[in-house]
């Protein structure tokens, strides 16, 4: 049995005026806690972003898709693989029945998102083209194939991070390796709006006014997020070890560098955590949002130093109360950061932080 081994990654991101994750009335999501209501980024929204950081630095064909369009995938790939377009079709529709995927109110398309591994496509392929001298009965040919088998295994880094449930066929299911938590603001942050006019390029000089008149919803702060990955079930979820330790390497990456891109055309909202704290641990995922419970106050120096302050606090003291160390801690800061946070530990680049995350896990998993 492997022992536990948790990466936790702490971050404090200050965000300009931005309206990064909206609700369904357009205004910028929020939650009230401690007290006040702050600003909040969606733990979906921030998911997002770091699939989309994945696919801008590995090769797409190695990662997931999400989607209600499965009958259409599956069958272009068949074809791709020389399977003839009518015979694709039928063996497609067998295999689905397979996992009992429920129609939608189009023919060609899913009631519900499935998320599933572009190799495992290519997998399904190569068991079809390996049959060829069955495709006249497609029926049978699909019989001989396990689909939930396919999709079962071996799975994507993303999909291997992030889970997958299907109400229809629990046996697929993918029990997510990595949790992220909905980022929030360290301080009291209320919506604000900007009042905003356009105007009418082709307007003539007798006329006056606005083209158009409106308001845009939005809100700035200083936020902690948090995201930890169960080691030994990505492992699982990815069958090979290898690749599951590089693709932890990458999620801490993305994550810590990905951003939301919601309204980032009207914001251009793009920031890098002022505080990147990564600690390796062999007993459970530690949240530290509870050091924000509190709203901070600004004062002279603003949220984001008056933030490290009291992480680097709470961090201490429940060090010192629970009596546990992590097996590895790293500390990367902001210029200016670093004495406040030097109860964390010594600041260095974000590139020794990954590097001695990397390393730690490593050792972790050679003791294991």
């Amino acid at each position: 049995m492997r022992k536990n081994i948790y990466v936790d990654i702490h971050l404090l991101q200050d965000v300009p005026p931005a309206n990064l994750n909206r609700d369904d009335t357009g205004s910028p999501k929020s939650a009230r806690y401690g007290g006040v209501d702050r600003l909040r980024v969606s733990s979906q929204a921030w998911k997002r972003a770091t699939r989309k950081h994945f696919e801008e630095r590995m090769d797409p064909q190695m990662l997931g898709i999400r989607t209600r369009r499965v009958r259409e995938i599956l069958t272009d790939a068949l074809v791709a693989g020389d399977v003839p377009a009518d015979v694709a079709k039928e063996i497609v529709t067998e295999l689905l029945s397979q996992i009992k995927l429920t129609a939608g109110k189009k023919e060609s398309e899913s009631a519900y998102l499935l998320f599933f591994s572009r190799p495992q496509i290519a997998l399904l392929v190569d068991e079809v083209t390996a049959r060829r001298e069955q495709w006249a009965d497609p029926k049978s040919l699909a019989s001989e194939i396990d689909m939930p088998r396919i999709l079962g295994r071996g799975h994507s880094l993303d999909v291997a991070l992030f889970g997958r449930m299907v109400a229809d066929l629990a046996e697929i299911n993918v029990d997510a390796a990595a949790q992220v938590s909905h980022a929030l603001a360290t301080h009291a942050a209320p919506t604000q709006f900007d009042y905003f006019t356009a105007v009418d390029d082709a307007q003539q000089r007798d006329e006056s006014g606005a083209g158009m008149i409106g308001t845009v919803e939005f809100n700035s702060a200083t936020l902690y997020r948090f995201a930890t990955v169960n080691v030994p079930a990505l492992i699982e979820n990815m069958d090979d070890e290898a690749a599951a330790i590089a693709g932890l390497e990458q999620f801490v990456r993305s994550f810590v560098s990905s951003m939301p891109s919601g309204k980032q055309n009207t914001f251009a909202a793009h920031t890098r955590p002022g505080l990147v704290l990564v600690a390796v641990r062999s007993d459970q995922p530690v949240n530290y949002m509870s050091a924000f419970e509190k709203p901070v106050q600004a004062g002279q120096t603003g949220y984001m130093l008056a933030s490290v302050k009291a992480l680097s606090s709470f961090v201490t003291g429940e060090g010192a109360r629970w009596g546990d160390v992590p097996m590895f801690t790293a500390l990367s800061c902001a210029t200016g950061l670093a004495d406040a946070a030097v109860e964390l530990g010594t600041s260095s680049s974000f590139e020794e932080v990954v590097q001695g995350m990397c390393a730690a896990v490593g050792e972790a998993l050679r003791h294991g």
